[in-house]
């Protein structure tokens, strides 16, 4: 048997500091048992407030670094751990589900115009709300002493003393008693002084890119019609002898078509805003150049074709990015957009009007070729944004958005 259990008391009382044993000469706490153990604890408790501190640590860098990524950083970011991806991953399928029970086109797309706006907002709220959690595990970790006047120093007061901290509050009713927390303190000050104006400066900026952007999507409406269509376009630019400024309009869709990619890109929130009318969108409007430059491209006597090729190259370009960016994975549509008797309709359509799209099986392989180039994107996209894509051609006559109001509907010119 073991002689640290076997224990002898030389003819004092057995107590718990006055014990020992046979094969030793002085007292041990019961085999130093609650020595140990309380050893452990401690190692224990150090060990939980390191890791606390850097899970702190960790949960502050990484809000920052996806605010930077989302606000300064004018490039697409390819990692797919970000808060903002699992973010607008989590609140758009739920709100997009909701819409599309709702039977009434305009008050589904008024619950659509809304996602925008609102998401911006609480994402910026996430990112406040982040730091100022963060913060707050970092004092309780760190367990900065701080004075209250209730004298509570539970985790809530070290969230409500990092909470009027980051928004500069002053309110002075808690305060911290070291030097390490007089720094934490300015530091988090500073940063919320920072977030502040980085959001003030971003706003203007992002909804003056979502105005350039509807500038040229309203002006297609007299151009291409509402819905805006590829046919209707040709016709719109052709005087009857010519094609009247097709080339200058193509280039400007050029131009539009390279800076919705540079800034839906560099901030993606700006795909889930919608047009001010509910027959347009950022959307059906590359498509409708995407499959008017296609027709160009085809063969029509008088049309630019050199130019209809750059902003096809473009345009595709686009859809393709900002394919990749939504994680949208191309896909045919299930129903053709143009089938056979389709194209003869619009093709007897352009012919009434003097306009002669080419013919024969070459022009028509042609066709289906470019139109695969872009048709798997848009499709995706349009299913993930809820945006309907715009037909080839005309289905029934309808007056354009100018040519309507709230009081009353003027005749088709």
């Amino acid at each position: 048997m073991d002689s640290c259990h076997k224990h002898e008391t030389k003819g004092r009382p057995t107590t718990k500091r006055a014990i020992l044993c046979l094969s030793c000469t002085g007292p041990h706490l019961s085999c130093k048992a609650p020595l140990l153990a309380r050893s452990r604890i401690q190692l224990y408790h150090k060990q939980v407030h390191i890791l606390a501190v850097l899970g702190s640590f960790a949960l502050i860098l990484i809000v920052l670094w996806d605010a930077f990524e989302v606000i300064i950083l004018p490039r697409r970011v390819r990692r797919k751990f970000r808060l903002t991806r699992f973010f607008y991953r989590g609140t758009w399928r739920p709100w997009s589900a909701v819409a599309k029970r709702i039977s009434s086109n305009d008050r589904r797309e008024l619950l659509l115009s809304f996602y925008g706006p609102v998401s911006l907002l609480f994402l910026l709220s996430m990112w406040a709300a982040g730091l100022v959690l963060g913060f707050a595990c970092l004092y309780r970790s760190l367990e900065i002493p701080i004075k209250m006047e209730d004298g509570g120093t539970g985790f809530l007061t070290y969230l409500y003393f990092s909470g009027s901290t980051f928004f500069t509050l002053g309110l002075g009713d808690v305060l911290t008693r070291s030097w390490t927390g007089r720094l934490l303190t300015v530091l988090e000050a500073g940063m919320g002084l920072g977030f502040l104006a980085i959001v003030i400066g971003y706003l203007p900026v992002l909804y003056q890119a979502f105005s350039r952007r509807e500038l040229n999507i309203s002006l297609l409406d007299a151009r291409a019609g509402s819905p805006s269509t590829a046919a209707e376009l040709l016709r719109r630019h052709f005087d009857g002898d010519q094609f009247v400024e097709l080339s200058a309009f193509l280039r400007e869709w050029e131009r539009w078509a390279a800076e919705l990619l540079e800034s839906h890109l560099s901030y993606p929130v700006l795909a889930y805003y919608r047009s001010q009318h509910t027959n347009q969108s950022w959307l059906g409007a590359l498509t409708t150049i995407l499959d008017a430059t296609t027709l160009v491209m085809v063969g029509i006597d008088g049309t630019p074709a050199h130019q209809a090729q750059l902003t096809f190259a473009i345009a595709r370009h686009a859809v393709a990015d900002l394919s990749h960016v939504f994680n949208t994975k191309p896909q045919s549509p299930p129903k053709d957009r143009l089938p056979p008797e389709e194209l003869g309709r619009m093709r007897s359509n352009l012919g009434r009007n003097g306009i002669f799209l080419q013919d024969g099986d070459a022009a028509v392989q042609k066709l289906n070729t470019l139109r695969r180039m872009y048709e798997p994107y848009v499709h995706a996209l349009s299913e993930y944004l809820l945006m309907p894509l715009p037909s080839w051609e005309v289905a029934l006559r309808s007056a354009d958005n100018w040519q309507t109001s709230a009081w009353e509907r003027i005749a088709h010119l």
